[in-house]
């Protein structure tokens, strides 16, 4: 009854956020019955044969709205036709009571998500992944910033939590393969955040695998020692999969061919194409092969280095940033010979066409500063 107050509603109106169970309202007027034969996508004949009652009954409660009260043992038939729903028709009916505008919807339950919310804030952040591996990320933003402005943690109980600091280390991964790398709205923070909430929820593997995101974006800011550190202590790191463990391996490597530790890197990524052969991680095998190729071409070794490349082409994926990343790759090993320097530039450009298209302005700048370094060369 305070809550009603405070909220300003005629007095007639009060009782009606007093709630019973989850997925069931306090009290049914034929405004919510037809909203929620709308949000099941039923004919007014269909929705009446679901509850068992007369064609005639369904009508006048559409037609008075909420002017008629169906009557007792029907609210409880229609709290079990809501509760027995599915997900998608529990948010549609959600929806289609906000789009009335009569009560905020939010007051017909008890604060806070829902069961249901639950599992469809799951399905989203499965789509959301998704749509990021094919940088997808403007419908992968919105998947993810639905769920982040709809629900505060402080509303969220350990379930809610978990979900949001998934949804925080999604949006770090739409941050950075954008290149949003500096700054208060960057992966950087982001992910901090993420990592803060599954320290205080006791995940250790979720905040580990939160770290090496960490140690990535610290590589890409240029702190190549910083990040070796953090990879190589990632790398025989308990809380880490035997996966996140090679990845972990690998980007060393790959630190240390940026900072021109060619040899080393050669010898530590190796191992690290070793380990994935024997996880059987087909994706993660293939660009260890990459890099491997920009290691060997550190070295000066172009023609193991094309070898490498070669084996990486032969197994991409097809995702428009691994494709970029193979193009930009073999661009550099082939711009580094006189003879295969008009191909280089070929694959550059097609390189960056993709880069733009797809809003990856990382991958963007790498291209600009390999071309730039060629120019200046030749």
């Amino acid at each position: 009854m305070a809550l009603a107050a405070h909220l300003h509603v005629p007095a007639w109106f009060h009782w009606l956020w007093e709630v019973t169970d989850m997925g069931s309202l306090a009290h049914w007027t034929g405004r919510e019955a037809r909203a929620l034969r709308r949000a099941l996508r039923l004919s007014v004949r269909a929705f009446a044969e679901r509850l068992g009652v007369g064609v005639r009954t369904v009508t006048k409660w559409e037609s008075l709205g909420s002017r008629t009260t169906p009557r007792p043992f029907m609210q409880s038939i229609l709290d079990t036709a809501l509760s027995t729903a599915d997900p998608e028709a529990k948010q549609r009916f959600e929806l289609l009571l906000r789009q009335d505008g009569e009560v905020p919807v939010r007051d017909y339950y008890r604060s806070g998500p829902r069961e249901w919310d639950y599992e469809t804030w799951t399905d989203d952040l499965g789509r959301a992944a998704a749509c990021l591996a094919q940088q997808d990320f403007e419908f992968a933003g919105s998947l993810v910033d639905r769920w982040l402005r709809r629900f505060t943690p402080t509303e969220l109980d350990r379930h809610g939590l978990h979900l949001h600091a998934r949804s925080l280390v999604l949006l770090g991964d739409l941050q950075r393969d954008r290149g949003d790398v500096h700054g208060p709205l960057s992966a950087s923070h982001t992910y901090r955040s993420a990592h803060q909430f599954f320290h205080d929820l006791g995940v250790p593997r979720r905040a580990a695998q939160v770290e090496l995101s960490l140690a990535v974006v610290e590589e890409m800011n240029g702190r190549l020692d910083l990040a070796a550190r953090r990879y190589e202590v990632l790398a025989g790191d308990s809380r880490l999969s035997p996966r996140d463990r090679t990845r972990a391996l690998l980007w060393v490597g790959t630190a240390l061919s940026k900072k021109g530790s060619n040899d080393h890197a050669v010898a530590v990524m190796a191992e690290a194409i070793r380990r994935f052969e024997q996880l059987e991680e087909p994706d993660d095998w293939s660009v260890a092969h990459q890099k491997m190729a920009l290691a060997h071409r550190g070295a000066g070794a172009l023609t193991v280095a094309l070898r490498y490349i070669d084996v990486a082409l032969a197994n991409r994926s097809d995702s428009p940033m691994q494709r970029v990343r193979l193009q930009t790759a073999h661009a550099h090993i082939l711009l580094s010979d006189r003879a295969t320097s008009d191909g280089g530039l070929q694959l550059l450009d097609e390189a960056a066409e993709t880069s733009r298209t797809f809003d990856m302005s990382h991958q963007l700048a790498s291209i600009e500063t390999i071309r730039s370094a060629f120019e200046h060369v030749n």
